[in-house]
């Protein structure tokens, strides 16, 4: 069933605008296209954001609202009620048509997702896509928008994860995200997971996934801070989260640290790599790994005096 991709550009100024008209005229929904933000939104909304070139180098300074019309509708008209209202609107814009199937334009974005090798053991891949090696596979499906391949910081800390995961460790993941981290090591061999994180959303999204996977027994996630859910001690704790936050949690991570254990901390633009580093070893923990990728920046650390 062919509906109609009707798509208004548009300066950014004028997005809000764009939008409102656009939400007032649809019938069949609407997407917009706005990359201005685009890092700062998987940080906040993906935190393992899945990102790659091709949307990296999308115009900024642009909108793209894409007005999907079904069967019945007549273009033409609504082509003519636009013209009206953002003209009226004092907006600049251009408007194109485009025919679609309607499975087309609710999954267009899954062509910049494609399964991805990390590591010696590692894969991550698509629900929709087959994969033919015999690696561990992590199912993992982004978000619409957020590109077809792991962020730097993601895929430093699962390659780690690749080699430090032997089995039976318990594992905590601070800001967990997407839960792919907890859930790499799990299906690496790791006995049990805890995944925390302040966004009820990120939580939701975690335990699908662990059900996804199949590790949904092992990984429990829960809303709130490090301080009011971590217990007892973990082999290995991963946060993938940004360099101030870091900072914060950094004084509270050595007592939940077992004996032997490991703490990677991501998300570290390179920028700050030596503030974060002062902050860890302030903390009681030293420094053993400094990986880096892009300029993000990976420490593997373990308590002073361990060993």
């Amino acid at each position: 069933m062919e509906w109609t991709d009707l798509k208004i550009s548009a300066p950014r100024i004028y997005a809000d605008t764009v939008e409102a008209i656009a939400t007032g005229i649809s019938g069949g929904g609407i997407y917009i296209e706005d990359y201005a933000d685009l890092e700062q939104q998987v940080q906040e909304i993906a935190h393992v954001d899945l990102i790659e070139q091709d949307l990296l180098d999308k115009d900024r300074n642009t909108v793209i609202v894409h007005l999907y019309l079904a069967p019945e509708e007549n273009p033409a008209e609504i082509v003519e009620l636009l013209n009206s209202r953002l003209i009226a609107a004092g907006v600049t814009y251009s408007l194109s048509l485009a025919g679609v199937e309607q499975e087309e334009w609710e999954t267009a974005w899954k062509k910049y997702y494609h399964a991805m090798e990390i590591g010696n053991r590692l894969a991550i891949c698509p629900s929709w896509e087959e994969y033919t090696g015999n690696r561990t596979v992590i199912r993992l499906d982004p978000g619409m928008a957020f590109g077809t391949g792991t962020h730097e910081t993601t895929s430093l800390c699962l390659a780690e994860l690749d080699q430090l995961v032997q089995g039976g460790e318990r594992m905590l993941d601070i800001g967990t995200g997407s839960g792919i981290l907890a859930i790499a090591a799990l299906l690496l061999g790791a006995e049990s997971a805890e995944g925390v994180d302040i966004d009820p959303m990120c939580v939701r999204t975690a335990g699908e996934n662990a059900q996804l996977n199949g590790v949904e027994g092992k990984l429990k996630v829960l809303v709130g801070d490090l301080s009011d859910k971590a217990t007892g001690t973990y082999n290995i704790i991963t946060a993938n989260i940004v360099a101030a936050a870091i900072i914060s949690l950094v004084p509270h991570v050595p007592p939940l640290l077992a004996k032997g254990a490991t703490f990677i901390a991501s998300g570290i633009i390179d920028t700050r790599k030596d503030e974060v580093i002062e902050a860890v070893e302030a903390a009681g923990l030293s420094v053993d790994k400094i990986h880096e990728k892009n300029g993000w920046v990976a420490l593997v650390c373990s308590k002073k005096g361990d060993c």
